[in-house]
């Protein structure tokens, strides 16, 4: 893998000179993200220390397919699409469920027992066994979804692909993402972290603690935690507006975070729908 690592570093030096019908630049390339489709390699990963690492070898790759392909066009029944980058195929031998409506793009990983209905995982998303990514939930390119997740309905899971150093979004495993929440710009969220409905996340977005009224960062909800979308005011020259801000309203127990009834309870409580 160090060779094919120093080959797309090599090929990213000089990309400006890249053209489509470089069937040797091509090649790499695509062994490069064929490495991301069948899950022998990962855009990001987190340590023991909860510290990000980035691969970024993997994003230049990916960013370089683009620049190399050419668009083709692929006609299915009633359907046209046109585009540069192959659908993934091979699901029921991953042990994966794609419901009619749903789509991955090759170069993103789905592990055993994944559950897609009417949805979408982009190029680089790698999503972990388990997980349900619900009707018209996005997985973007490049975001790191645990095992047993639930994306909720509509949910936005941001894609990061430029700049190539940026980390993407991270999902814990456990989690629950509510409906509609768009977690984005390399926002994460921690194992077993319950995000209520209609949640924005960003990485300039800050985490409250409204026991304390502790900030508890911005843009990470931590392990186990419930949250819910909250406004913080702040003094402007036309007057106070509220600005958006994530409150988070307790820390479940190890273990709590698969009570799925108490999870309700909580939400319920705060006037938050799950």
């Amino acid at each position: 893998m160090a060779d094919l690592q120093a080959t797309i570093d090599d090929l990213w030096e000089r990309r400006a000179d890249l053209r489509p019908g470089d069937t040797e630049a091509l090649a790499a390339v695509t062994e490069a993200v064929g490495l991301l489709d069948s899950g022998q390699a990962r855009v990001a990963e987190v340590d023991a220390a909860g510290a990000v690492t980035v691969n970024i070898w993997l994003k230049q790759a990916i960013l370089l397919l683009f620049k190399l392909s050419a668009m083709e066009t692929t006609e299915l029944g009633p359907f046209e699409f046109a585009d540069k980058i192959p659908l993934k195929h091979g699901y029921e031998a991953a042990g994966v469920r794609v419901v009619p409506g749903a789509s991955a793009r090759w170069g993103s990983f789905l592990e055993r027992g994944v559950v897609m209905m009417p949805s979408y995982v982009n190029i680089g998303a790698r999503v972990g066994a388990g997980t349900m990514v619900d009707t018209w939930a996005t997985v973007g390119s490049c975001a790191q979804v645990g095992a047993n997740v639930h994306l909720s309905g509509g949910v936005g899971i941001g894609g990061v692909l430029e700049p190539p150093q940026a980390a993407p979004v991270i999902i814990g495993d456990d989690a629950f993402i509510g409906s509609r929440c768009m977690i984005v710009e390399g926002a994460r969220v921690g194992n077993g972290a319950k995000v209520g409905a209609g949640v924005v996340l960003s990485s300039s977005i800050p985490v409250i603690d409204v026991n304390t009224g502790e900030e508890l960062g911005r843009g990470v909800v931590p392990d186990r935690a419930i949250a819910i979308q909250g406004t913080r005011r702040k003094q402007f020259p036309g007057g106070e507006f509220g600005l958006p801000c994530v409150l988070v309203l307790k820390f479940l127990e190890v273990g709590e975070e698969h009570d799925k009834l108490k999870l309700e309870s909580i939400l319920r409580e705060h006037g938050v729908a799950t």
